[in-house]
């Protein structure tokens, strides 16, 4: 996705495919509306992996650190730094680290083997998730230990990096954020996990997964959605199927999403 001068790609570190049903209080009649966003063996496909921004000064920006080297029930990673090798960039290239929450599976690469993956990066979050994962998670825990020292913090929307900003968008954590791209006039929204699949900026009534205050992080999704319903804005989520970038449009009544 170009963003005016910026150039956003997908960095890829792996995927999982879980039971739609996981999405609390849905139905298969509810999914057998919106079978779109399944794939044919009715599974949802989350990605893994994050967004690397170029073109804003001299930073390049890595969005988000997929799942690491480890494998669950449901995902496996350890894509990220071969995705990286392939857009040309080496781990001491990036100059910073901007993580959407805390949750393991958008953390993962941050160290392995007690070492930092980017070594040269400085690594950027909310105050608030830190504080609510950092002594109590023990994975989030182990693999940010080896950067604290590489660690900054933002407690408010505002300003990352030139032509990064955050939109505070608590509920899925309590630092959950909205990660804006701009340049110029034009700007880009990556979601974290605000949104897992599109069909939850389609239906004001449908749920997340894995919300640490669902009904605030539906109120989040919910004012987020009418926000970019009908206009240009490309939007794209750390879990959307082939990390692509979308567009929320909106036509008699109805939202329906489109790819870009």
């Amino acid at each position: 996705m170009r963003i005016g001068q910026v150039q956003v790609d997908a960095v890829y570190d792996g995927v999982g495919y879980a039971d739609p049903l996981r999405f609390p209080g849905t139905t298969e009649d509810m999914w057998a509306q919106h079978r779109q966003f399944l794939n044919p063996d009715g599974k949802l496909e989350l990605a893994l992996g994050g967004f690397l921004v170029r073109g804003a000064a001299d930073r390049v920006t890595l969005v988000d650190l997929g799942f690491g080297t480890t494998q669950s029930a449901v995902f496996v990673g350890g894509q990220l730094l071969d995705s990286l090798a392939r857009l040309g960039v080496r781990p001491d290239e990036i100059t910073d680290i901007v993580l959407t929450h805390l949750h393991f599976d958008h953390v993962g690469w941050a160290s392995q083997g007690g070492r930092s993956v980017f070594p040269n990066a400085t690594y950027r979050c909310a105050s608030q998730d830190l504080a609510h994962f950092f002594g109590r998670e023990e994975r989030v825990t182990n693999v940010l230990s080896p950067v604290q020292n590489q660690l900054q913090t933002w407690e408010s929307s505002g300003p990352i990096v030139p032509g990064v900003d955050a939109i505070m968008a608590a509920g899925h954590t309590p630092g959950s954020t909205i990660v804006v791209i701009s340049s110029g006039s034009a700007r880009g929204l990556l979601l974290g996990d605000v949104v897992h699949c599109p069909v939850e900026l389609i239906d004001d009534e449908w749920s997340g997964m894995a919300d640490v205050d669902p009904e605030l992080a539906k109120r989040t999704r919910n004012t987020l959605a009418r926000e970019i319903e009908g206009t240009d804005t490309p939007v794209a989520a750390a879990h959307f199927p082939g990390l692509v970038f979308g567009r929320l449009l909106a036509a008699n009544g109805k939202r329906t999403w489109t790819v870009s």
